[in-house]
């Protein structure tokens, strides 16, 4: 019997090549989409769940106000771990992280510039199960100066030698040691370091503050442990360990924080629910976002959706082909649900076959999309959970897909098919076109989704952010230069192609952003501190990054004061409530113990976007300083590799055998905009493919409704109907239904879109034209997809069409 189902399915498929290819291809197109979206989703879902104690592993972070200037911090103070092993005997084990830069270090004479360096405790090697495969794990990180390393560090660093032991040079110093080499860390982890320096180093990790808070710092958990029990009594803790702080740098009592819209909490942040829900100051690497996985989820439910109604079109719009034959096999005796089967059959066997085509669709599409997604994925075909899914994936395409067409023919009455009195074509079914509207509404939804997030990169392009991003080639690292550093930017001043070079650690990029607490005055008091960002520049960066002074001046050799002089931005105007700020006076803590300097206001530059756009522009200073993180140097050629190749010889003289590295400003801010550009790009492709497939659908069903219309328009044709009157005939059904679906998907995605840009302080607005651009479009690539079926049928020979039966 079912030997027999697969003989006839496989009959019909090949009686019906056209037809069966648009099936095959639209669902195997769309099971692709699928498959991609799935396999991104899941890496996605998986970060940090492979450490063995990631269920009972959270980090510490800190959240609040400072007279109304909220901040949330992935960071706390270097005493904060100690203090709750001490005092919870809930946590078994604490370990931390210092970000500090990317320094450094050389072997031999090979030097390299470590991007994936930080110090760590001994104790995140068993919390994070650094698997040492060279080195003692009980030692490797407990003494100062030592430092361990991934296997790829290691092996870029010494080639085939054993690092065990081995001294190299970090930060001008000889007698750091290699103890440990660990195996490559997963790249489904939050962070992603190759070297890892002792905390034993570092002399502010054994401070005993915190309000220090430069720290990413991990607990772990007893399995019976209570979370709400130790959250209620974090307000306890911290008026015990920061309420003396706070009454030493604030110059009030903790109950009387919130009178003056000053506020402190801690919290525990699951370790697994870093990547995808956490979004603070602090962390460690660029995160996810669980919006973007319920976004694809349903980008990939859709497509499928897409793909699946196709199926079922197709097979009900050929219900009167396949009419007689389901009125002659009841004749002869075939129960209801022998026809069901057979249908199914077919169904399943082109979901069988779809899926065979979509994997290898995948297969070559998965480079592509590893490019536009960021990720590394491959398909598991190894996997038995993916070859489960695959299994699952054939009856569940194949049976929902195939389950209406199944008993809507099946369900045909033998004495009325057999009289002929069955019509067909896209007038025949009420559900179908409620299912090219889903189609439809789903292609729409997602263009506009494209459109707006286009429209809003463009916005960042073309908005005024204060600053001149343009022409500024950045000199990383230019401290290598060491006492050289002014003689080489007196050197670079002289080019003609040079209009202005400036010295700073800092860019308008969030990479530099560096909070501290200023007082107005040099008193404080309960009201007077204000959070804000603060620079080190020098006299020739405001001219340099092309921005504007509002009030007062920008800094001046001419005023040797202005050494204790400070320039700050509109924002922090407003948040201090000075109505005349220059000459005033704002304290700055210059040490732990509480010392304060005043500095004077010389002027205030017009405020400029430091930050994304996504974030509101806050209260910032700059002061003078000798930071020599980099060189920013303002050009006025297009010739940048001619230019760069003289600042190159420029840099040898000066610095020699140091390492040369330049970069673009407009290229660091454009990175900043990576995920949203991927977002982009992706909600592009996949608008693309959905229209595509729900056009192969239209398709078929065009040619269909030609076909069983086929007298109707001879009859018409003989009687003076022009050919424009019979394409408007057999074209205009679809058309209603187009319009019908984005009237539908346009508010559906104004909604959502909207939300979306909502995320963003500074954002553009869903334009009408947007709408109007999709509606001509959607209804334009319907008709032009249903134009060459009805321009067959419409300038085809009538007689013949008269003969046809």
């Amino acid at each position: 019997m079912y030997r027999n189902y697969l003989k006839v399915a496989f009959r019909n498929l090949f009686r019906n090549k056209f037809y069966s290819i648009l099936n095959i291809s639209g669902l195997a197109i769309g099971i692709a989409c699928c498959i991609l979206i799935m396999l991104f989703v899941a890496d996605e879902l998986s970060y940090d769940k492979h450490f063995e104690k990631a269920d009972r592993t959270y980090r510490l972070t800190m959240s609040g106000a400072l007279n109304g200037s909220a901040f949330d911090l992935a960071v706390v103070g270097p005493s904060v771990g100690q203090a709750m092993l001490n005092d919870y005997p809930e946590i078994i084990e604490f370990g931390r992280f210092r970000e500090s830069g990317s320094p450094f270090i050389r072997y031999g004479e090979n030097i390299f510039k470590e991007e994936k360096f930080v110090w760590a405790d001994h104790s995140i090697l068993d919390i994070f199960d650094m698997d040492l495969v060279l080195g003692n794990p009980e030692t490797a990180l407990k003494d100062p100066k030592s430092l361990v390393m991934s296997e790829t560090a290691a092996k870029k660093y010494f080639g085939n030698e054993d690092p065990i032991g081995k001294s190299i040079e970090f930060r001008s110093s000889k007698d750091y040691k290699v103890t440990g080499v660990f195996k490559d860390l997963s790249k489904n982890t939050h962070f992603d370091f190759d070297v890892l320096g002792s905390m034993e180093t570092l002399d502010e990790a054994k401070q005993s503050i915190w309000l220090s808070m430069n720290f990413q710092t991990y607990v772990v958990l007893t399995e019976d442990a209570n979370i709400q029990s130790m959250i209620d009594r974090f307000p306890e803790m911290l008026k015990r360990y920061v309420g003396p702080e706070v009454k030493q740098f604030m110059n009030m009592d903790w109950e009387d924080m919130g009178a003056t819209g000053s506020a402190m909490a801690f919290s525990m942040q699951p370790l697994t629910d870093i990547h995808l829900h956490s979004d603070l100051e602090g962390e460690l690497d660029a995160n996810g976002d669980i919006k973007y996985v319920y976004i694809f989820s349903a980008i990939a439910l859709f497509i499928l959706l897409i793909a699946c109604i196709n199926f079922m079109n197709l097979a009900t719009a050929r219900s009167a082909h396949r009419a007689k034959e389901v009125g002659v096999r009841k004749v002869l005796g075939s129960l209801k649900a022998q026809l069901v089967n057979q249908f199914l059959a077919e169904s399943l066997l082109i979901s069988f076959l779809s899926f065979l085509l979509a994997i290898g669709i995948a297969y070559l599409a998965i480079p592509f999309f590893n490019d536009l997604s960021n990720k590394d994925l491959s398909i598991p075909f190894t996997d038995p959970l993916f070859i489960g899914g695959v299994f699952v994936g054939v009856l569940t395409v194949g049976l929902l897909a195939g389950s209406y067409p199944a008993f809507f023919l099946s369900a045909f009455q033998p004495v009325k098919v057999l009289k002929g009195s069955l019509s067909g074509g896209m007038k025949s079914g009420a559900l179908r076109n409620v299912l090219v509207v889903i189609q439809f509404c789903t292609s729409i939804f997602l263009v506009i989704g494209t459109l707006v997030i286009m429209n809003q990169l463009n916005f960042i392009q073309n908005k005024n952010l204060g600053f001149d991003r343009d022409q500024v080639v950045i000199i990383n690292d230019a401290y290598l230069a060491g006492s050289n550093v002014k003689a080489l930017k007196t050197e670079l001043e002289s080019f003609p192609e040079v209009k202005s070079v400036a010295v700073s650690g800092y860019l308008p990029t969030p990479s530099n952003n560096n909070m501290n607490v200023f007082l107005k005055g040099i008193v404080p008091s309960q009201d007077n501190q204000v959070l804000m960002s603060s620079w080190y520049v020098d006299y020739d960066y405001l001219e340099t990054m092309g921005m504007t002074v509002a009030q007062g001046r920008n800094f001046s050799k001419d005023f040797p004061t202005d050494s204790l002089g400070m320039i700050i931005n509109e924002a922090a105007v407003k948040e201090f409530g000075f109505e005349n700020p220059i000459g005033e006076t704002i304290g700055n803590f210059v040490d732990m113990q509480g010392n304060i300097q005043g500095m004077k206001v010389v002027g205030v530059v017009k405020d400029f976007h430091y930050r994304s756009l996504k974030d509101k522009i806050g209260p910032m200073c700059m002061m003078l300083g000798d930071n020599a993180g980099l060189m920013s140097i303002k050009v006025n050629t297009r010739d940048y590799a001619g230019l760069i190749s003289k600042i190159g010889d420029a840099w040898t003289e000066m610095a020699p055998n140091q390492p040369f590295e330049t970069s673009f400003l407009d290229e660091r801010f454009n990175r900043m905009y990576d995920a949203e550009q991927r977002l982009g790009k992706i909600f592009g492709v996949f608008a693309g493919l959905a229209i595509l497939i729900a056009c192969l659908g239209l398709f078929g069903l065009a040619s269909y409704t030609a076909e069983n219309r086929i007298k109707e328009v001879g009859i018409r044709k003989v009687l003076g109907a022009s050919v424009g009157q019979l394409v408007y005939l057999l074209s205009k059904d679809i058309g209603k239904l187009v319009l019908i679906a984005f009237v539908i998907g346009a508010p559906l995605a104004w909604y959502f879109m909207n939300s979306w840009l909502a995320g963003f302080e500074y954002r553009t607005t869903v334009g009408w034209y947007i709408f109007a651009f999709t509606a001509l479009g959607a209804v334009g690539i319907a008709l032009l997809t249903m134009s060459y079926q009805s321009l067959k049928a419409a300038t085809g020979n009538p007689v013949k069409a008269l003969r046809t039966e």
